[in-house]
């Protein structure tokens, strides 16, 4: 806890400084800084106040404690600390958590791209139902959506499709989505009764700024098409499907397609969006040193014993493989009443990360007795 509180009042201090710095003229004039400390102010704010609370706690404990050494308000006391006690404990909790790092692209616009994998029309029946659950969550949180690229099948499914998803904090709602999302269900066509087992790729890339990725005309191409609907039939009567092809050096390939707007311009504005992204998750891989590119390490190669969660329509159930956790609300889920879901995953990356933190607490803790015991 004291290393906790050294931090807490570091923070503290950068709050009250900034704080005081906002009334600045000249801060004011610059709009690009005062942007970034207005936001670092409203990341601050929630642990300055935590703080400030924490304290008036234990200056109120601090007061019943000494007022149960007095026989008349001992009982008074006692009752006084057994409510201070466990909002001391909560307070706590909650300071711990708002010192985990916070992942940097939390905040960050979404491309959630949905393709089916093992299973046929059965699966890209389930990633238009997945693309209508992610449409209700995001419409539920206030946030807009866009598709950006789609592919529909003749039964009324999509191969593969992109959506857009725009509002603070959309990646911290939705990167628990990437990976591998098995259904199983009797298929309308399926005279026998039997259950089937499909699955349907999600990737969820958070949306790169042009500060973020270094891209220039020369390192990819644009070719213009007829977009085509299922079949391959054209359903438009002019170029306006834009596919872009990146491949810089000796780079891997990416290909982005764009074919949903009717306009030319906008269909290369949202595949160059898309590309961004695809660059930047690749980035953020190389960083953390994986072997392979982001995108397929989330979305894994789609096979049916590959999952994160399965949606049992026989049992209305759902299952997230990651944290064992279930829930029989299957139908609500899928209308888009995601929240319980999410809630939990960040909860179980938020104990990973305290974990961690205390760990690391512990080390530095030792490093230092020992290194005092040596001296």
């Amino acid at each position: 806890m004291r290393l906790m509180i050294d931090q807490l009042q570091d923070l503290e201090t950068e709050f009250t400084t900034l704080e005081q710095s906002l009334g600045d003229p000249e801060l004011i004039s610059d709009q690009s800084r005062y942007r970034e400390a207005m936001q670092r102010y409203a990341e601050l704010k929630p642990v300055a106040d935590a703080l400030r609370e924490y304290r008036d706690v234990l200056q109120q404990i601090e007061g019943a404690r000494e007022l149960a050494g007095d026989d008349e308000m001992a009982a008074l006391a006692r009752e006084e600390l057994a409510q201070l006690e466990p909002r001391k404990d909560e307070l706590e909790a909650r300071l711990e958590r708002l010192l985990l790092p916070k992942d940097p692209f939390d905040d960050k616009n979404v491309i959630v791209e949905i393709r089916a994998a093992a299973g046929g029309d059965e699966a890209s029946l389930f990633a238009a139902e997945l693309l209508t659950m992610y449409q209700r969550y995001a419409d539920e949180l206030g946030y807009s959506t866009e598709v950006l690229d789609s592919h529909p099948t003749e039964v009324g499914g999509f191969s593969k499709v992109s959506l857009q998803v725009k509002g603070h904090g959309a990646y911290s709602r939705f990167k628990f989505e990437s990976g591998v999302h098995r259904v199983q269900r009797v298929p309308q066509t399926e005279t026998q009764g039997r259950i089937h087992t499909s699955t349907v790729t999600v990737a969820v890339l958070p949306e790169a700024e042009d500060v973020d990725v270094n891209l220039h005309p020369s390192d990819y191409r644009v070719d213009v098409y007829r977009s085509s609907g299922p079949g391959g039939q054209s359903v438009n009567t002019t170029d306006s499907a834009v596919r872009i092809t990146y491949k810089p050096g000796t780079d891997e390939e990416i290909i982005v397609t764009c074919q949903d707007g009717k306009s030319q311009i906008k269909n290369k504005e949202k595949a160059l969006v898309v590309l961004r992204a695809r660059l930047l998750e690749r980035e953020r891989e190389k960083a953390a040193s994986e072997a392979r590119e982001a995108r397929l390490v989330q979305i894994g190669s789609g096979d049916r014993a590959e999952k994160i969660r399965t949606y049992n329509f026989p049992q209305s159930r759902i299952t997230d493989h990651r944290i064992g956790y279930t829930t029989r609300n299957l139908q609500q889920v899928l209308y888009g009443e995601m929240g319980e879901i999410t809630e939990a995953l960040q909860a179980e990356e938020q104990a990973q990360k305290l974990s961690q933190m205390s760990s690391s607490d512990n080390s530095r803790a030792d490093g230092g007795a020992r290194t005092g015991g040596s001296a």
